[in-house]
């Protein structure tokens, strides 16, 4: 099955930066919610991420996640689990599979060495890439034989640096780990307001890995036909959200 996704083929393994058309459910979920913690029907998400992994070439079952918490962990996929652990990334070495991790302005970062057969899928909100799990992400590749040399890493689909007004607070932690980062804020229209650069700080933070890194251009927020989006949700007042996935097959 062939769903809508934005792919880029240096990457060098099957993927997706999946857009939020071509599924089942409905309303504020509508339509290929692929998020197994939200309000939406369990029977829909099953059957959007049954269409995710056919259009990536695993079978249903093979499609695997983690429960994101905004941390730093990698947890590394050495068999088939039942129970998804806490995480904010996941890597494998394993064959017919595949990893996917969901969001709604953050940042999905899909890696692959392919001469190492190593793949990894990453979720980065600003405060898990100050405080480091795109690192933690190719640390574990590394364990599983990767070089930084050989990652291709490609940052999808967020929230864009025109649409990402941020406060202090934000601001504040990512300038005390490195007064330099001060180059990803740009002034905001309010005062005491800045637009944050996501996809470039992360772009950066894998650059200084040695990582070969990539931007998708595309704004969730900006983008509403193909993204959901978190911030536009709060702007509007609240309701139902769904959640995009980017994923990753094996190459084991």
């Amino acid at each position: 099955m062939t769903l809508p996704r934005i792919a880029d083929e240096d990457l060098g393994a099957p993927h997706g930066f999946f857009t939020r058309q071509g599924g089942v459910s409905e309303g504020g979920y509508a339509s290929l919610n692929c998020s197994t913690s939200g309000a939406d029907d369990p029977s829909r998400v099953a059957e959007n991420r049954a269409r995710v992994a056919a259009s990536l070439g695993v079978a249903p079952g093979a499609l695997f996640g983690v429960r994101q918490v905004h941390g730093v962990r990698c947890a590394v996929l050495e068999a088939p689990w039942d129970t998804p652990p806490e995480a904010d990334a996941l890597a494998t070495r394993l064959p017919a599979v595949a990893l996917g991790v969901v969001t709604a302005d953050c940042g999905p970062v899909l890696f692959a060495d392919s001469a190492a057969g190593v793949v990894a899928a990453a979720h980065a909100g600003w405060r898990g890439a100050v405080d480091g799990v795109l690192e933690a992400t190719v640390a574990a590749m590394v364990g599983l034989g990767a070089e930084p040399g050989r990652i291709m890493a490609v940052v999808g689909p967020c929230i864009r640096q025109p649409s990402y007004e941020v406060a202090a607070d934000l601001r504040d932690a990512v300038l005390a780990r490195d007064a330099d980062d001060a180059r990803f804020f740009a002034d905001g229209v309010r005062a005491g307001r800045w637009q944050f650069d996501l996809a470039g700080y992360c772009a950066a933070r894998l650059a200084a890995c040695g990582v070969n890194v990539r931007i998708v251009a595309h704004d969730t927020l900006a983008e509403e036909a193909l993204f959901f989006s978190h911030r536009r949700r709060t702007l509007a007042g609240g309701g139902a959200i769904g959640h995009q996935i980017s994923a990753i097959a094996g190459l084991g």
